[in-house]
């Protein structure tokens, strides 16, 4: 069987000759091609790197430029829309005319003319709106896309009986104004972390002079007996036999780790969280490390080039954030991270990683926290380190580690290697260990144990951005089928996940849509159980050109860009003037 196609039924196959036909130019509201038409196998290391790049630009492949690999981020993109502060409605203006108070800022950028945002306000998408029956107070008021829902004919803003004005917030918000002003003027007390870091690299100089045959220095006695971890204290977790959804930069935001603990994962992380903008404070990394309480064991990954950074980061999550632990990543292929020092460079950092994971360790625990490594194999194709460093990882404090079976520089082209998975979790005594890479059914999750049974569970990323049930289907043990219908109401649900986490106003439609999108450009690569000729589809399979049973299913497969706009625009009403869609991640692989 040819690893790099899946086998459509006969019956919803469409000729080939039928499906490349001249690309039609894009529609205003925005989108381009995104993947190479259906049925081409791309993004393996022996393809000629014509090919890899051929829809990187457009054209025919010819030049330079489109020789590139299709690798990485589009990293020149706009955002597909921007909307100017002087047509948004200042804060003191939400709740229309009944708001008495005014304006304090002398040089307030929004605007204060209520009659005028009224005329030029977009229409309403829909006449429910979600975060106003869920609260019964909206608290964008005027300038909701639902505001039909909750305003009165004088536009004044509705609350429901026995509600209070105050923003029912569901989600935990970690960076108060203040906590942001202490952290800009560099004077948040950082003395725990400091001491520990300190402490880890002083018993580390030691041990290299004594290695050395050097004199160790004298002074007061060393309370490394102190500081190092009991396993009571390090396990207060129970990862074993637990469903955990990977940390997932920008496609695993709050509103779709609430989708997937709908279909019953049972470990949850945010995205990765930059140490440096955490600890000064910037507002777009905080909020990385929100909470739903759905997420019932919760956890951040954080991403630092020393020890000192990790733990810096780690002490403020665990001071102000609601998370049950911290996990450092060690496996960012992202060459900013990597030349950084940070990610899976700290592969080659032994020095560095030894008293970062040790002071990070020690230092959650004194939280109640637990600290967790997810790391690639190694850096380099065929020189895995992974055996070498989890030993170590267990004896430095960590309370789990995660294997990503593949190398920084393989990324995505290749299978995980679940054997060396094995390996590493056979190095360990007691520390549970997770195996990561290329599970996309319930007979990849069975075979992935069985494979290595020592695992103590098994972490789940691009599978579960292409089809969420994922994790149902692995605790039924049993494929599921659902309908386009029944996926669009996921999509429904989605949407008003993030009308309530980004708001209800236009930033928050559009911010919404975005991430729709984003989704989209995974979720596209779902094949329907019942369309397959030989199920189950795997991961690196790119199927053949088909038509699903309905057009809402076909147009779902679509790999057009243009297509997932018109999704969005079936959910969210239409996009604005001037609307482009580019997805952040390019296709190095299916």
């Amino acid at each position: 069987m040819d690893e790099t196609v899946c086998y459509i039924k006969k019956e919803f196959v469409v000729p080939r000759e039928s499906t490349v036909p001249e690309p039609a130019a894009p529609p205003t509201s925005g989108g381009q091609d995104y993947d190479p038409p259906p049925g081409k196998p791309e993004g393996g290391d022996d393809e000629p790197s014509a090919k890899k790049g051929r829809f990187e630009n457009g054209g025919d492949g010819k030049s330079k430029q489109q020789k590139k690999r299709n690798r990485g981020q589009n990293k020149n993109r706009a955002l597909p829309f921007k909307e100017q502060d002087d047509v948004r409605l200042c804060k003191t203006l939400l709740d229309g005319n009944a708001e008495l108070g005014k304006c304090s800022k002398e040089r307030c950028r929004f605007s204060h003319d209520l009659e005028k945002f009224v005329q030029l306000k977009p229409k309403d998408i829909g006449e429910t709106c979600y975060i106003y029956s869920l609260k019964g107070y909206c608290n964008f008021g005027v300038t909701c896309r639902f505001a039909g829902a909750h305003l009165d004919e004088n536009l004044n803003n509705k609350i429901a009986e026995g509600i209070s004005r105050e923003d029912k917030n569901l989600v935990s918000m970690c960076l108060g104004f203040e906590l942001q002003n202490t952290l800009r003027k560099k004077k948040y007390d950082f003395k725990k972390s400091n001491q520990y870091v300190s402490k880890f690299e002083q018993l580390q100089k030691e041990a290299k002079e004594k290695a050395e045959g050097q004199e160790a220095r004298i002074g007061a006695c060393s309370d490394e007996d102190v500081i190092k971890l009991r396993s009571s204290e390090r396990k207060k977790i129970n990862f074993q036999d637990k469903l955990y959804l990977s940390p997932l930069t920008t496609v695993g935001n709050l509103p779709f780790r609430r989708i997937c603990k709908e279909y019953g994962v049972d470990i949850t992380c945010g995205e990765m969280a930059c140490s440096v903008p955490i600890i000064n404070g910037m507002m777009q990394e905080w909020a990385l490390t929100k909470r739903h309480p759905s997420e019932d064991l919760f956890g951040v990954q954080i991403c630092g080039y020393s020890g000192k950074l990790a733990a810096y980061a780690s002490q403020l999550i665990a001071e102000n954030a609601d998370v049950d632990f911290v996990d450092i990543n060690l496996g960012c292929p992202i060459e900013l991270i990597f030349n950084q020092g940070g990610g899976s460079a700290l592969l080659r950092r032994e020095k560095v990683l030894e008293v970062l994971v040790q002071s990070c360790s020690r230092l959650l625990a004194d939280y109640g926290k637990e600290f967790t490594v997810k790391t690639r194999t190694g850096v380099y194709a065929g020189k895995n380190v992974a055996h070498e460093l989890v030993p170590k990882f267990e004896e430095w404090g960590a309370s789990l580690v995660t294997i990503h079976g593949r190398t920084k520089e393989q990324r995505y082209t290749k299978r995980a290697d679940w054997n060396y998975i094995w390996q590493c979790a056979q190095t360990v005594k007691s520390v549970p260990i997770y195996g990561n890479g290329d599970i996309f059914s319930y007979e990849d999750y069975v075979e992935a144990k069985k494979c290595a049974p020592e695992l103590a569970g098994v972490m789940i990323g691009r599978g579960a951005l292409v089809k969420p049930w994922i994790f149902q289907e692995i605790k039924e043990q049993k494929a599921l089928d659902p309908s386009s219908s029944e996926r669009m109401e996921m999509l429904k649900r989605y949407v008003n996940y993030g009308l309530e986490h980004w708001g209800s106003d236009t930033k928050g439609v559009e911010n919404t849509r975005r991430f729709l999108l984003e989704w989209q450009s995974f979720l596209h690569r779902y094949v329907p159980y019942g369309l397959l000729e030989r199920p189950p589809q795997r991961i690196n399979q790119r199927p053949e050109p088909f038509r699903g049973r309905d057009d809402l299913e076909t147009l779902m497969a679509s790999p057009n860009s243009s297509d997932w706009v018109k999704l969005s625009e079936m959910l969210l009403g239409p996009v604005p003037d001037g609307f482009n869609f580019v997805p952040k991640h390019k296709a190095n692989s299916y």
